[in-house]
């Protein structure tokens, strides 16, 4: 689990592409400090297992469903990419409980600059749009954000993003233009309300989901007595 704090900024240093899976190698020095074989380091908002580890580098294997949903699939030597260590049991969560699990990507639509701070208008695929709240947290590249615009056009929907100064130094976000590509992670909870609701369009909820003081009772999208979850319908 990640937070989505980013701790450094990266450079790909080495690109193997091999048939059905990518080893890169990344230089880090800060997130490599203590690093063993196993753990787990966010690239760009992509978990990624570390092989092999120097002073200043890591090396990991990118399979090849991580490559077609993110933006990994195009990363050369040189790329900056966001760092970021899994947390640790006790760390403050600064950000939001971020996965490394990618959904997929995005596009920057525009870039509107401040005084000292940024905006930033993504598009927002259909198949994420319904994951997506004002006010709601969203990691791009990892960097755990707060929407702070949404809209669903004609020609498809969109988000935005206010980024502060700290943000456009310490990340990748500073440089991001116009027809860029990101990766998204929509909320893991929004995620499972979705997978609850197409399976009870289909099949009842098991009873332990039932209203309190209805125990063994099953609980179907279409009874009444069951509201939308926090609100009314």
């Amino acid at each position: 689990m990640f937070t989505g704090i980013i701790e450094e900024l990266g450079e790909v240093t080495r690109v193997e592409p091999a048939a059905d899976v990518m080893r890169v190698t990344v230089r880090g020095p800060k997130v490599v400090e203590g690093v063993r074989h196993g753990d787990s380091i966010a690239v760009s908002g992509v978990c990624l297992t570390v092989v092999d580890a120097s002073d200043e580098t890591f090396t990991a294997d990118v399979m090849a469903q991580t490559l077609a949903m993110s933006t990994l699939d195009t990363v050369a030597g040189g790329r900056r990419v966001n760092l970021e260590r899994a947390a640790l049991v006790g760390d403050r969560l600064g950000g939001h409980i971020v996965q490394g699990h990618v959904d997929g990507t995005a596009e920057v639509l525009q870039v509107v600059p401040g005084d000292a701070w940024r905006v930033v208008r993504f598009s927002l695929p259909a198949s994420l749009a319904a994951l997506v709240v004002d006010k709601g947290s969203i990691a791009v590249d990892g960097v755990s954000l707060t929407v702070s615009g949404l809209g669903d056009e004609p020609e498809g929907s969109w988000f935005e993003v206010s980024l502060i100064p700290e943000t456009l130094s310490a990340t990748t976000l500073g440089s991001l233009a116009p027809g860029d590509r990101v990766n998204l992670e929509t909320d893991v909870l929004a995620r499972h309300v979705q997978r609850m609701l197409r399976l009870d369009a289909h099949h009842a909820l098991p009873s332990s989901l039932a209203e309190p003081g209805g125990a063994g009772r099953e609980v179907r999208a279409d009874d009444p007595a069951s509201s939308s979850i926090g609100g009314d319908r």
